[in-house]
């Protein structure tokens, strides 16, 4: 039995984890991949859209050479808090259930390691779910969605030189994409259902996107919807008309929600349309007692209010929360 189990081991969960070794609880924080998975996914010469200092846990500087971090200095940083804060991390282990008990959670736990795959449980007090969203794209439902050369996740550009390549979706995830792929020499079509790109698009990423795509170097299709994907072409329609855009790799790029998977099984109550969790705003637990989600783990399909500067605020509530609760159990060695 220990005192918290905290699932997702990425910003949110390494903050949760260093304010529960600081209040002196017996933890574990679990991964289902490496640390901070969810960013290893990002492009690969991707720079954050937010500066430094509001990607800082448990108080260590992010010293970044310019106000942005990239990728690789996100990496390198969350990497060495792990290390130099010596955390409880059980990684390469999915949580696949976490079941209410008359002491607490047993948390059922499949390791992930290579040739080491196994089954097993924990038995925790409270648990605290970081799990995030990125896991979890938004499928169009469309035919040839499963394909090879179709992806919800981008990496970088080299591999597509002189190749077609479809981005569906307007936010700024996808017009970095589709820059970053005009510049590698790719030919770019963008596909969205609306009539403009997404009004969340970041300010500094709109004219350049707007002036690529007026002097017809990257192609856009608004008010557009993808009908089906094949090997070589996406069949989209336009008021009705269908018409035919050759690819040979199609990003899907339409964003992702927090999955319930572990939370609805779990008891906790969610609402019907957005997947969003019932939580208290002052402690983020759950309607489940000892149950609690930071971070967007409990927000849905709502991934756009969460951020991780905000989530870590919600770390921050549940293990005062947690650590008052718990105060008088004795840490288990």
């Amino acid at each position: 039995m220990v005192d918290l189990a905290i699932v997702g081991a990425g910003p949110i969960g390494i903050e949760t984890a260093i304010l529960a070794k600081r209040a002196g609880l017996d933890y574990r924080l679990i991964e289902k991949g490496c640390v901070v998975n969810a960013i290893a996914g990002y492009p690969t010469y991707m720079t954050f859209f937010t500066t430094s200092e509001r990607l800082e846990v448990g108080g260590h500087p992010l010293v970044t050479a310019t106000d942005k971090p990239t990728r690789k200095e996100a990496l390198d940083y969350y990497r060495k808090v792990v290390q130099n804060e010596r955390l409880n991390l059980v990684p390469y282990t999915e949580v696949t259930a976490v079941e209410p008990t008359a002491e607490g959670f047993a948390v059922r736990l499949r390791s992930q390691a290579p040739g080491r795959e196994a089954e097993s449980a924990l038995e925790a007090r409270c648990v605290a779910l970081a799990t995030g969203y990125f896991d979890h794209p938004k499928p169009l439902g469309v035919p040839g969605e499963d394909l090879p050369n179709v992806s919800h996740y981008y990496t970088e550009a080299h591999p597509f030189f002189g190749r077609d390549v479809t981005i569906v979706g307007a936010g700024s995830s996808a017009a970095d994409a589709a820059l970053d792929l005009f510049r590698g020499g790719a030919r770019v079509t963008m596909v969205h259902r609306g009539a403009d790109f997404r009004h969340s698009l970041k300010y500094w990423i709109r004219p350049n996107l707007e002036n690529r795509v007026k002097e017809g170097s990257i192609a856009v299709h608004f008010e557009t919807v993808v009908r089906e994907i094949l090997p070589d072409r996406v069949v989209a329609e336009r008021q009705g008309e269908r018409f035919e855009i050759p690819t040979d790799q199609t990003f899907l790029l339409t964003g992702y929600f927090a999955s319930p998977e572990l939370l609805r099984p779990a008891g906790v109550t969610l609402d019907d349309t957005t997947l969003a969790a019932e939580l208290d705003p002052e402690t983020f637990e759950s309607d489940v007692p000892g149950l609690f989600v930071v971070g967007s783990a409990g927000f849905g399909r709502r991934t756009s209010d969460v951020f991780i500067e905000n989530g870590i605020v919600h770390a921050r509530k549940a293990m005062r929360a947690i650590a008052e609760r718990l105060r008088r159990v004795p840490t288990v060695a």
